[in-house]
């Protein structure tokens, strides 16, 4: 069974007691917060567990960005303080807060009153924000083109001038457009009626009848596998057809996180919107939602019902699953993977656990799954945090700090008895293949290379 729990906003007791919402600021009148941020009684654990703050001295911690400087803003008229733009968004003080205060939330509120009041929207640093936040408005342009694009891209001049002009690191080389996107994919070979054949297909093979009930997931493939690595994306259809799943592809927006953590909330508020009632529909026409990408499950999961309230938003985060988890609550995973084996190529992997993960309580399950498959071996690189946190490693001001961050990661990989890397978090697979040169993996593009037959789909 999954390690995760379905209510991701219990207690760390088990307690499921309801609270009214309370307000950060009393001026964001639609932003009303989880329970408990009066429960803070500054043991400071998530100060300790902060990874900005164990490299940066100048970073105050979440403590204060959360809890204190609501409790200042109560007091009298404050403003927010402009380190709250330092926070890297990696949610890691929520799961260790031992009294379940709403950390990221207030983290998440303060950034947006931030950028709303304080920063100017004709600054360097308002306008590259936006754009790293807005990643999806640019893309598709870019995918159009994705030849010229990435040779564009690749070159150091381009990097340099993206640094002096926006503030974009010119240490990173921009990731790779795929030449065929997903969703081009996703409709060249079909769509929905050509999925829906497959799985009643793959039912009929596994011993049922292809009339048996119909299982059906809406797939949340986010940005970057749709316009970067649509090899995970197409991964994740082909396993589920394997299982006799039907799978849906709805019309969907940005998950949200990065606009989150530039404070960005207008234009997240706007994606959550579209995403909601589209997955809305999708569940009202019996598919559970899944997603490939740690934090875009996390956004839908736990950001959405915390900042919105628009109708279908609970509903929709409730029916939200990771897609790994997913299988191993509603199928047998581990039994269909005994006695499989993969090629070489996935024979030994440094994994880490993304934050996002982590903050479902997902961290354990990927070292579970692989271990059945034989041949396999999966090395845990332990808790530490990736350090580039979506979008806040890109920006020049961070790069130091998101790599000093990483080192210990990087540290465990070098130490790992492996020369490749596994993770479900694209940013995070950027990070450990930047600071090691391993190449990264997805753990479905293993679960795919176990399970289905090679040569049996376009």
């Amino acid at each position: 069974m999954s390690d995760a729990e379905r209510s991701i906003d219990d207690a760390p007791d088990g307690s499921t007691d309801e609270f009214e919402p309370i307000q950060v600021f009393p001026e964001a009148e639609e932003m009303d917060l989880r329970p408990g941020a009066d429960n803070c009684y500054k043991c400071s654990t998530c100060d300790t567990n902060c990874p900005v703050a164990a490299v940066d001295d100048e970073f105050p911690g979440p403590k204060f960005q959360g809890p204190e400087q609501w409790r200042l803003k109560r007091q009298d008229d404050r403003d927010v303080d402009e380190s709250v733009m330092k926070c890297s968004n990696c949610m890691r003080c929520d799961s260790a807060c031992p009294s379940s205060v709403p950390l990221s939330q207030m983290h998440n509120t303060a950034r947006g009153e931030y950028v709303d009041e304080r920063m100017s929207k004709r600054s360097r640093e308002y306008l590259r924000n936006r754009m790293l936040a807005n990643y999806r408005r640019l893309a598709p342009l870019a995918s159009t083109f994705p030849r010229t694009a990435n040779a564009v891209m690749g070159l150091s001049i381009t990097r340099w001038i993206g640094e002096k002009l926006l503030g974009v690191t010119s240490e990173r080389e921009f990731p790779e457009f795929a030449t065929e996107t997903f969703r081009e994919w996703w409709e060249t070979r079909g769509g929905n009626a050509a999925s829906k054949k497959r799985a009643r297909e793959a039912r009929a093979k596994r011993g049922g009848d292809a009339d048996d009930a119909e299982k059906r997931i809406a797939y949340f493939h986010g940005c970057y596998a749709n316009y970067n690595t649509p090899e995970v994306a197409k991964a994740l259809v082909r396993v589920y057809e394997h299982f006799g799943y039907e799978v849906l592809v709805p019309d969907q927006r940005c998950s949200g996180t990065p606009m989150f953590a530039n404070g960005m909330l207008d234009d997240a508020r706007r994606a959550a919107e579209t995403n909601v009632a589209e997955l809305a529909a999708a569940i009202e026409d019996g598919a559970d939602v899944v997603a490939s990408c740690s934090s875009c499950s996390m956004s839908i999961r736990q950001e959405y019902p915390e900042l919105f309230d628009f109708a279908d938003t609970e509903t929709v985060a409730e029916t939200t699953w990771d897609a790994v988890e997913y299988l191993r609550v509603h199928e047998d995973l581990e039994a269909e993977l005994a006695g499989t084996s993969v090629d070489d190529e996935f024979d030994s992997f440094a994994y880490h656990a993304p934050c996002h993960s982590r903050n479902q309580g997902l961290n354990g399950q990927t070292i579970e799954v692989m271990s059945a498959i034989d041949g396999v071996d999966v090395h845990d690189v332990g808790d530490s945090c990736s350090g580039i946190s979506g979008t806040y490693g890109w920006k020049a001001e961070n790069y130091e700090t998101s790599m000093k961050i990483g080192e210990e990661m990087f540290e465990h990989m070098a130490d790992a008895d492996a020369e490749a890397g596994l993770t479900e978090c694209p940013t995070c697979s950027m990070q450990m293949e930047h600071g090691t040169g391993y190449e990264i993996t997805h753990t479905l593009e293993v679960l795919e290379a176990a399970l289905v037959e090679t040569g049996t789909d376009e």
